[in-house]
Formats: structure tokens, C-alpha cells, sequence
């Protein structure tokens, strides 16, 4: 049985006592049903994770004792940045889990001419921070290392001004006719590039004003194909291709 791993952004090392708070109690006392002596793996989110055995259950916290440290394998072969017009409903949500299983580094939600929901205000501050505790909490499922980064929500403009030279910029349009995914990211002018910076619509797709702006900002404008896919399954669609194409799923290559 894999041990089970809980989240715990500090710097420790072998022979350390830690005290983790009531929540991770709860979970690891009712849901995990774990007892003194079991063991689990805090990773700190840096790369680093570390081995620790229960010692002791209080009414409010548990103690660990840290046996062993590791690193974890960071796999930044590729780095991405996928701006993402704000959803409807929960969608977000479900897009921050499946970017963290694959490999985003870096999540900028934004507001476009099309977006439906427009969070301001307080709103703004507590959808961050929830989203952030589901990047944690899909780090921890998935082996990941690092923790996926969730920034402020910006405006279509601000994206725009966002991403440095060495990026491939790409915006994704359905009423683009003339370049697809995998003909920019097979073009030998872009074949060492190791840093993206994608950028999908809402539910009603992006603006030909919108797209004609990314452009003038040096962004590619690419399609997915001929069918028009609902915005949580092109956010997949995209990432998978991107991975496989710069061989992220290349087992082979990883042993080498």
C-alpha cells in the first residue's frame, strides 16, 4: 500500500518532531484511520519530501517524527503557463486539478469579453485562495512535487503584456482555419523551445477582437481541429498534446 501524502510547506530534515493541526488530524485519525507507528510523507511542495511515523494523538494535533528525506522528481522539462478565461459554475475547479496532473506550472484565471462569471471585491481574494488549496490537494493525489501557482484574475489585456520573449505563445480560437496544435509545435522554428504560454477562451470562445489582439502581442493563433470542444475538455486536449509532443510521457526517455 503507497503511504499517504499530506502537505506540510516547511524545511525539516531526519530526527525532527513535527506538529500537524486539527484538520490534518481529522483527516489522518478518521478518514486515514492511521495509529502510532504507521507512516506517511509530508512533501513541502519544494521538491523536497520526508518520510515520518505517527508518535503521538492529542485532541488537537499529532505528533510525526521525520525518519527520512528525499527529493522528488520535478519534472520541468517543459514549463507552462496556461491562461485561462473564466468558466462557468465549477469548471475552474475541475481545470486546476487536471493542470496540476499534467504538469502546469502556472495558472493566470482571467476575465474576457465572453466570460460569464466576474468576480470582484472580497470574491476575489477567497476564489484565489480556494484554489489554490485545490492545487495543494491535486499535488498530493497525483506524486507531484511542486505545487501548482494560481495568480491574481487579470483582465484579456493583462494577460497580453504578461508572458517574457522566451515563451511560445499560442491562443486558442475554433474559427482558426489555417494552423493547428501540432503543426506550430512540430515547426523546427520552435523545437527547442521547453516554455509555453497558452491561453483558452470561456464557454462562448474568444472575440475576433480578442484574437486579433493576442496576435499583434505575438501571439499564434491555433485550432483544435474541426470539432468545437467544451472548454474543460480543450484545457485536457491541450495539455496531453503539449506533454506528449515534448516527451513528458516518454518513459523511455526518463531513464535515460
Amino acid at each position: 500500500m503507497t503511504a499517504p501524502r499530506i502537505y506540510f510547506p516547511q524545511k525539516m530534515q531526519e530526527g525532527d518532531r513535527v506538529k500537524l493541526g486539527s484538520e490534518d488530524l481529522h483527516y489522518i485519525k478518521t478518514v486515514l484511520r492511521l495509529k502510532r507507528e504507521d507512516t506517511l510523507i509530508l512533501f513541502s511542495g519544494m521538491g523536497l519530501e520526508y518520510e515520518a511515523v505517527v508518535r503521538d494523538f492529542t485532541t488537537q494535533d499529532l505528533i510525526l517524527e521525520i525518519t527520512k528525506e528525499k527529493k522528488t522528481k520535478i519534472d520541468d522539462s517543459i514549463r507552462i503557463t496556461l491562461a485561462q478565461a473564466l468558466p462557468k459554475g465549477n469548471k475552474m475547479d475541475f481545470i486546476i486539478r487536471k493542470a496540476s496532473e499534467l504538469g502546469v506550472s502556472r495558472i493566470i484565471p482571467f476575465i474576457s469579453s465572453r466570460s460569464i462569471p466576474r468576480p470582484s471585491g472580497d470574491r476575489v481574494p477567497l476564489k484565489i485562495s480556494r484554489w489554490q488549496k485545490i492545487a495543494v490537494e491535486a499535488s498530493r493525489k497525483c506524486g507531484r512535487g511542486n505545487i501548482l501557482e494560481i495568480t491574481d484574475i487579470v483582465t484579456c489585456n493583462g494577460v497580453l503584456q504578461r508572458p517574457e520573449d522566451k515563451f511560445l505563445k499560442i491562443i486558442f480560437w475554433e474559427e482558426e482555419s489555417s494552423a493547428g496544435i501540432k503543426e506550430i509545435l512540430r515547426d523546427k522554428k520552435y523545437e527547442g523551445t521547453t516554455d509555453f504560454f497558452i491561453i483558452v477562451g470561456p464557454e462562448g470562445g474568444f472575440s475576433r477582437k480578442e484574437v486579433e489582439m493576442a496576435c499583434r502581442a505575438g501571439f499564434l493563433s491555433a485550432s483544435l481541429g474541426g470539432l468545437v470542444l467544451v472548454v474543460e475538455t480543450a484545457v485536457l486536449v491541450i495539455l496531453s498534446i503539449l506533454q506528449y509532443e515534448k516527451g513528458n510521457f516518454d518513459v523511455t526517455a526518463k531513464k535515460e
